[in-house]
């Protein structure tokens, strides 16, 4: 089936949406019934996570299910999503992790805006962030590479693992990032710390192309399909 330009913006804005609303409303129900224990909370707020990456892949990845600007920019790049849709795509996401954000307050009877104090920087945090999100793009492209089918799989498991060997927790993603900001809560990241981490995703996931392309002897498209 072919999809319009309009559905996948559509299926990019309320995907993310929703993941970011998992995200953020299981942060704020593990803080609640984890007891002080950060490491149970971050245990409740990890699976969650996982399992609707895993859902939403699946869903929407026959129409479009980057979710992620860092994924679309390596996209872009190897040829395979039209400049022309890399803004829009941007756009969407994190306009859609914002509302994503929103909905989780609203659902957990929070005020809808707010800002982050929660202070994540320092250089172990973004060589974290640069990890993840490398490790979470050579996932996708070596899964896309070998076995097709196995994306939404590969994709959970890879960030629900980054959960525990990062010490940021693995964002590894811009609109995300950006969309945490706005919640002061278990899942927040200070608005100051957010440019740092998206450069380091970049360059994670700018490293993790060319390394999947020698990996597994790719060459970029000249063209977008």
């Amino acid at each position: 089936m072919i999809y319009s330009p309009a559905q996948r913006l559509a299926a990019e804005a309320l995907g993310t949406a929703l993941l970011v609303a998992a995200v953020v409303g299981s942060g704020i129900m593990a803080e609640k019934l984890a007891g002080g224990s950060l490491a149970l909370a971050l245990l409740c707020n990890t699976i969650p996570t996982g399992a609707i990456l895993y859902v939403l892949v699946t869903v929407f990845g026959p129409v479009s299910a980057h979710f992620n600007p860092a994924v679309s920019l390596v996209f872009a790049i190897r040829g395979e999503l039209p400049w022309a849709r890399l803004a829009p795509y941007v756009i969407g996401q994190v306009l859609g992790g914002i509302a994503g954000t929103l909905l989780a307050h609203v659902m957990f009877d929070q005020p809808a805006f707010q800002f982050s104090v929660t202070a994540r920087t320092g250089l172990a945090q973004w060589i974290s962030e640069a990890v993840a999100t490398f490790a979470l793009v050579l996932t996708i492209l070596g899964a896309i590479r070998v076995k097709p089918d196995a994306v939404p799989v590969a994709v959970a498991l890879v960030i629900t693992s980054a959960y525990w060997f990062t010490s940021s927790t693995s964002f590894a993603n811009p609109a995300v990032t950006i969309a945490r900001a706005l919640s002061n809560t278990f899942a927040g990241i200070a608005p100051a710390d957010v440019p740092a981490f998206v450069v380091a995703q970049l360059c994670g996931a700018a490293t993790a192309m060319l390394v999947a392309e020698r990996v597994f002897g790719w060459r970029r498209p000249n063209t977008a399909g």
